[in-house]
Parts: structure tokens; sequence; C-alpha cells
């Protein structure tokens, strides 16, 4: 018999994940399926109980449960505690144990198409949400501290950064504030949903002040070049939207599934051929 992993969430049908983490299974030999699991917020702890019934190994969790569900695990991964969200859950021992793979998948992703030292930049983030969340505790946990937060809500952005349970020396500023400065910066990270559909023609940020030696990065992978990536190009940025970030956090909750990192550019092109091909 497989051993069950899978993915819950309210909507789930349509997750790329189990095409995207099956696809994992198959190629490594390993006697694995991965599920979605349509469970409401009203149902997740019955849901919890039932995946460990049912004898999942197992499971990735996203919206809008990623929260919700740290109270009903027995053990939360010190990164994932401080993030507040959990998108993988590991049984162990019996146990479930929460890990949060969105902000290293993201890290991961930035540095190889960054191609350079992290450290001593500065960087840009946009939003401050839970995306927002993930990165930037991620980055500080890095070494990566020069890093300013804008969002349009600054009480959000500085409770963020208050709760950062690492170093870190930047600024909270208004979009406007950092639209004003952003020649300054040589890595700018978009975490908010502007831009995608069906609003796809908004931008978060006015790039007229954009370094065009800078990297301009958009977790948003549909639609798979989003305006302000497009305007970033037009400037002669590099850019990076999120579709290796959604890979790398598979591959990475893959890995504490079985031990096991499987091959990114296979899942890349499952998730693309998804998309349409792009």
């Amino acid at each position: 018999m497989k051993n069950l992993f899978g993915v819950i969430g309210d909507p789930i049908a349509h997750s790329m994940s189990p095409a995207m983490q099956n696809a994992a299974f198959n190629m490594l030999g390993i006697d694995g399926c991965y599920h979605p699991f349509h469970i409401k917020p009203q149902d997740l702890e019955a849901g919890v109980r039932g995946m460990k019934a049912i004898g999942v190994q197992g499971f990735n969790v996203t919206i809008p449960h990623k929260t919700a569900i740290i109270p009903m695990l027995d053990g939360v991964d010190p990164l994932a505690q401080a993030i507040g969200a959990v998108n993988t859950v590991v049984r162990e021992k019996d146990q479930w144990i929460g890990y949060n793979t969105d902000g290293k998948g993201y890290v991961r992703a930035l540095r190889e198409g960054y191609q350079e030292a992290l450290e001593n930049k500065q960087v840009l983030i946009i939003g401050a949400g839970g995306a927002a969340r993930a990165i930037y505790y991620t980055l500080t946990s890095e070494q990566v501290t020069r890093i300013d937060l804008a969002n349009r809500t600054l009480e959000k952005a500085k409770e963020l950064v208050k709760r950062c349970p690492f170093p870190s020396d930047g600024a909270v500023l208004t979009v406007e504030e950092a639209a004003g400065q952003l020649e300054k910066y040589d890595i700018i990270i978009q975490t908010t949903s502007v831009g995608m559909a069906p609003n796809t023609e908004a931008v978060p940020i006015d790039l007229s002040r954009l370094n065009p030696k800078a990297f301009v990065s958009d977790i948003i992978y549909n639609p798979f070049e989003t305006k302000l990536l497009k305007q970033a190009k037009q400037r002669r940025a590099r850019t990076q939207n999120g579709l290796k970030m959604f890979v790398y956090q598979g591959a990475l909750a893959f890995e504490k599934w079985t031990g096991a990192f499987p091959d990114t550019s296979k899942m890349e092109e499952i998730v693309r051929n998804q998309l349409g091909g792009k």
C-alpha cells in the first residue's frame, strides 16, 4: 500500500501541488501518493485528527489554515513558530510536527536567481502579510539584515518587524516613501496579491526610480509575468516570478517527508505545463 501524503485547504481543487508532488514520487521511485483534501475552517480540528486516523504520513497546509492549525499540532519548528504559520506537517513518532518551507523555499529561489551574496545587499519587501513575514524572518535568520519593509498600513508592518526574533537593520516605510528612494535597493521583493487576476494591470509600487541594476522579484506566478515584472524589465532590471518559490517550498516539504530532495527542474516543468506551458 502506498504511503499517503496530501494538502489541505479551502478551496483546494485548483492546487498544483498534487501533480508536482506525485511526479516527484514517481521520479524517485518512492511508493507514495499525494492527494488534495478539501477541509473547511470549521472542520479543521476533526480533519487533522482524521488525517492521522487514515494513516497520512505528511501534508501541506494552504489558505486559510496555515495559522489556525498550529494549536492542533504536537510540535512546531521554531522558525515556523516565529513566522506564525505552518505549511508543512510531518508525522514523527505518531506526532504531527509543523514546519514552514515557504520562506526557505523563497530564499533558495532568490539565491539561485540573484547569484550573488545577499548578506550585504539593500533589500525592500513590499507587503506585510503572511508571505512577507515568512520571507522577512527567513532572510533575517540567514543574516540578511538590511531590509526595509513597505506597506500601506504602517502599524501592521511595524508589528511584523517588532515580532521578528532575529536581528535586523531596516526601516518601516509607506509604499510612497519606498518609491521615493527606490534607486537605493539592490533587491525588491513583492509579496502582495496586487497584480493577480483579475486585476492584472495593477502594480503595487511606482518603479520610476528603479535602479536598472536591481533584481525585482514577485512571488506571483499566475500570471507568469505580472505588470510589475514587465515594467522592471523595461527598465533593464533582472526579474524573477514566484514559480521557483512554489517549487522549492514543495521540494523542501517532500524532503522532510521522505529524506530525499527531488529534481526541482522536473517539478518546475510539471507546474509550467499546468499553467499552460508558459
